[in-house]
């Protein structure tokens, strides 16, 4: 039996492989050892591709085992571990994004190219929600916040507790770097891809530095968000339909 927490830890195992579990789930072994997640459940993940993803991390470590650098590993412990029992709360987390729904918020007329590059690229997204959920969402100019409606809120909510455990784990993983339900719901259901999706939620960004240049510092950031969008959409990927 093998687990892993969050921190630096020596290579205890030479090969990591993944094998059916008989039930439909794969599980991923180490030395032909069950891994355990951190709450001590087999890590085992309803696609092949998947456990062999997960597989191939724990096979690229060197001789010190780093969960950070292994973020297949960490979603499939999320969905494992944290999604069933701490279903509802997830959800009232997500539906927060859309309480303050990054693309509602525009510019003012004192930014009027930032202004229009906002709307050309997130109404079509906002329009997207409307007919895909029949959410419709007030959108306003400057910081004060605006409240949306009771029924776009509940239409988004009843499409995230349609999600099973894997998928909502991809939805979190994605809406935390993007700030957006809108706009992971785009990328869950294939509506944009991991690259658009950040380029889409880092427009504001973009925008200032054509304008003032680009900071190392902000760029590693982007860099680190982008990251963590691009492997919620693998992870989703490998799950499969």
């Amino acid at each position: 039996m093998s687990s892993i927490e969050n921190r630096p830890m020596k290579r205890f195992y030479k090969t990591a492989e993944a094998v059916p579990t008989g039930d439909g789930r794969h599980a991923v072994r180490l030395d032909g050892r069950p891994v355990r997640t951190p709450s001590k459940a087999e890590l085992a993940v309803p696609s092949e591709r998947l456990a062999a993803a997960v597989a191939a991390e724990w096979n690229a470590q060197g001789e010190t085992l780093k969960l950070a650098e292994m973020p297949l590993t960490q979603l499939a412990n999320t969905a494992i571990d944290q999604v069933g029992r701490m279903r509802a709360q997830m959800v009232d987390e997500l539906l927060r994004f859309a309480e303050t729904e990054l693309l509602c918020y525009r510019a003012d007329e004192s930014q009027r190219p930032l202004q229009e590059r906002q709307a050309a690229t997130w109404q079509p997204l906002l329009d997207w929600a409307r007919t895909r959920y029949d959410a419709e969402f007030c959108v306003t100019a400057g910081l004060m916040p605006v409240s949306q409606s009771p029924q776009a809120l509940k239409a988004l909510r009843l499409a995230v507790e349609e999600l099973d455990d894997w998928r909502l784990t991809a939805l979190q993983a994605a809406a935390a770097p993007l700030g957006s339900l809108v706009l992971a719901l785009a990328l869950v259901e294939g509506r944009v891809t991991a690259d658009q999706a950040a380029d889409v939620a880092f427009l504001d960004e973009a925008y200032q530095i054509e304008q003032w240049g680009e900071d190392a510092e902000a760029k590693a950031r982007l860099d680190r968000l982008r990251k963590d969008i691009s492997d919620a959409v693998e992870f989703l990927a490998l799950v499969g339909s």
